[in-house]
């Protein structure tokens, strides 16, 4: 669901509105970042609600002429480097990440090892350099274009392009040593 600004501001919303809208429609994605950058369930609950609260004061600059998403996301980077720049915070370990439940039931066992791969999958990732999980992190599950990714972590096309490729690779390879490659990541 795309939040079209301009729009609402026509429609005769109001600020409150658009902002209800805005974390309806891009709560989860800002939450996920923020855990994803700093791993810490605490610290993305903190820092979504600021991305809200700056995105609400910073409406009247937002003109419309990108995506809001990649707008969000950026707000969001900037608030959780902020955080890992902070002196207090402490590196924890990785709380493996909820597979989401299906409509159907599979056997136990399928269950078990499709939450075995996924798991593995993701210390892989989470294994990565920063710069090339934080690139693959935004193509491949907020499904960013290049040109936002681009835009939103200040570098070149050319860069993450190749930061995109770096990233798979080195995932697939790390797989294929552990016997569990993905084709999807090819």
């Amino acid at each position: 669901m795309e939040f079209d600004y301009l729009k609402h501001m026509t429609d005769g919303l109001d600020r409150n509105a658009a902002l209800d809208e805005l974390m309806l429609a891009y709560g989860k994605d800002v939450w996920n970042y923020a855990f994803f950058l700093t791993c810490r369930r605490e610290a993305a609950e903190d820092i979504a609600q600021d991305v809200f609260v700056k995105a609400y004061q910073s409406l009247h600059t937002y003109r419309g002429e990108a995506p809001i998403k990649p707008w969000l996301l950026s707000i969001t980077r900037n608030a959780a480097l902020d955080y890992l720049r902070s002196s207090w915070v402490r590196k924890v370990r990785f709380l493996a990440h909820e597979v989401r439940r299906t409509s159907h039931h599979p056997s136990a066992e399928n269950e078990w090892l499709r939450r075995e791969e996924h798991r593995a999958i993701w210390d892989v990732v989470l294994g990565l350099p920063r710069k090339l999980r934080e690139a693959l992190l935004l193509f491949a599950h907020h499904q960013l274009s290049i040109r936002e990714i681009s835009a939103l972590l200040e570098v070149s096309e050319g860069t993450v392009k190749s930061r995109l490729f770096r990233a798979r690779e080195s995932v697939n390879r790390t797989l294929r040593s552990s016997g569990q490659e993905r084709s999807e990541l090819s």
